[in-house]
C-alpha cells in the first residue's frame, strides 16, 4: 500500500488529516469516507486502546486514506505494536531532545536503521510476506510531537534527527507551556513567531511540519503560514459541533416552542 501522505508531500501539497477519538470502527469507516488523505486513531487522549485501534484500521481499509496512530508516549513497546498493527504514520508526544527523537526513530525503524522487533502481525494488508520489511523504513512516517518550551529551545536539534519525517505541533500544550489558556489556534504572537521559525527550519531540512487544528478557518490560516499536515478537530468534536448547531437552529426557528 502507497503512503498517500508521502505522495502528496512529495508533489508539495498539503495533507488533510483526520483524528479518531471515538473508539468505533464505524465511526473511522465514516471518517474514512469523508475525503481526507489520512486518519490517526488517538491513543494519548481519545478513548481508543489497542483493539479500537485495529477495528478502526479495519474499517478503514477499503478506503484510500493513510492510517496513523498517536501513541501514549514515546515508547518501544507501543510504538512497534501500533506499526505491526497496521500504522502507517506514528505521531509521538512531548519529544523535548535530540535523544528522545533519535530514540523514537530507533524505535519506528527495522535495523540497520533502528531496533523495531520483527513481528508485523498485519503486514498482509500491504502486500506478500516478506515485502513490508523491505519498505517499511522508507514508507513509514515518523512524527515527534513540537509541544513544549523545551522542544522549541531544542528545535534545531530535533530537526537534525536522520528519519523524522517532519513534526506535529500540539498547540494547547505548546501554550500551556508558555503560560497562556491551552487551545487549538493560537493567535499569539510569541507562538507564531515559534511557527514561523519552526516552518523555515524544516523548509530548509526538506521536513514537514504539521499542526492540530480546530476546524478548517484554523487549518486554511495554517496552511497559509506553510505547515505541510493539517488535522481537523477530532471525530468526536466534529460531531459535538455539528449536534450544538442543529439543536440552536432547531430552537431558534422553533419560535420558542422547542
Amino acid at each position: 500500500m502507497a503512503n498517500k501522505v508521502k505522495e502528496i508531500w512529495k508533489a508539495g501539497k498539503v495533507a488533510v488529516n483526520g483524528w479518531l477519538a471515538i473508539p468505533s470502527g464505524f465511526s473511522a469507516e465514516v471518517m474514512a469516507q469523508c475525503g481526507f488523505d489520512s486518519v490517526t486513531v488517538d491513543i494519548q487522549h481519545g478513548v481508543q486502546d489497542y483493539m479500537s485501534m485495529v477495528e478502526c484500521f479495519q474499517a478503514m481499509g477499503a478506503h484510500p486514506v493513510t492510517p496513523m496512530v498517536r501513541v501514549p508516549w514515546n515508547e518501544p513497546g507501543i510504538i512497534g505494536k501500533v506499526l505491526d498493527g497496521g500504522a502507517y504514520g506514528v505521531i509521538c508526544p512531548m519529544v523535548n531532545t535530540k535523544e528522545e527523537a533519535e530514540n523514537f526513530v530507533q524505535y519506528c525503524k527495522y535495523p540497520p536503521r533502528g531496533t523495531r522487533s520483527n513481528g508485523p502481525i498485519r503486514s498482509g494488508m500491504y502486500g506478500g510476506a516478506g515485502d513490508y520489511q523491505k519498505t517499511a523504513n522508507a514508507d513509514i512516517i515518523c512524527l515527534p510531537m513540537l509541544e513544549t518550551k523545551t522542544a522549541v529551545d531544542n528545535m534545531e536539534a530535533i530537526l537534525d534527527v536522520e528519519g523524522i519525517d517532519g513534526v506535529y505541533v500540539g498547540p494547547s500544550d505548546l501554550g500551556f507551556s508558555y503560560g497562556l489558556v491551552p487551545k487549538l489556534d493560537r493567535e499569539e504572537p510569541e507562538i507564531l513567531k515559534i511557527y514561523d521559525k519552526l516552518i523555515k527550519e524544516c523548509d530548509k531540512r526538506g521536513l514537514n511540519p504539521g499542526i492540530h487544528c480546530s476546524g478548517p478557518v484554523g487549518a486554511a490560516k495554517n496552511i497559509g503560514m506553510g505547515f505541510k499536515l493539517v488535522t481537523l478537530l477530532n471525530d468526536s468534536g466534529i460531531l459535538a459541533t455539528g449536534a450544538k448547531s442543529w439543536v440552536n437552529d432547531t430552537r431558534k426557528g422553533s419560535g420558542g416552542k422547542a
